[in-house]
């Protein structure tokens, strides 16, 4: 059995749960969501406890028993208390500002880049920390947004300028080496 997928998910207050077959609508104070989940596992809603059941020990379905659990427990956890994603940069003359709900990054560039928010997202930026906070109740598409901001200046290994995550660690290349001695 699935460690994972046998660990029952509690429903916090203000949350709730509509299963209707293998559809689940989830609606909390953040926003609501709704997912289409694979008929190899069952969902069962026991009092403010969901559990997670799988048929049979065939291969499909134990990926699947974990993972639909987590998948839910996500869905619960972002629209009770959201999700964020945290960006830094690093680099002489780049910066990020707000422009009413988009994001401008200004990355060494022409131009400068705007960012427009998907639905249920919001950015925050803080000079002083050099930080984009990239905020929402959908966890795929939290993660999504941030890695198309990253992807507008990743990380140059030579001298750690870019985009990257909080704490990410950053592989660093030596550069060129001195002449020779003769």
């Amino acid at each position: 059995m699935s460690r994972i997928g046998r660990m029952p998910i509690t429903v916090p207050a203000g949350v709730q749960v509509d299963i209707k077959g293998y559809q689940v609508k989830v609606k909390g104070p953040k926003g609501e969501l709704q997912r289409e989940f694979s008929p190899l596992v069952d969902i069962a809603m026991n009092g403010a406890e969901i559990t997670i059941a799988r048929h049979s020990d065939l291969p499909a379905e134990r990926a699947l028993h974990g993972t639909t659990r987590a998948v839910l427990n996500n869905m619960i956890h972002g629209v009770s208390a959201g999700f964020v994603t945290i960006l830094e940069w690093d680099g002489v003359g780049y910066r990020a500002e707000m422009s009413g709900l988009n994001l401008v990054l200004h990355m060494g560039f022409s131009h400068p880049i705007v960012v427009e928010p998907a639905e249920g997202i919001s950015f925050e930026v803080d000079i002083k920390t050099r930080q984009i906070k990239v905020m929402g109740y959908n966890k795929e598409v939290v993660g999504q947004v941030a890695a198309n901001i990253r992807k507008v200046r990743p990380v140059e290994p030579y001298l750690g300028k870019g985009l990257h995550y909080l704490g990410e660690k950053i592989r660093r290349k030596a550069g060129k080496s001195g002449k020779g001695k003769k």
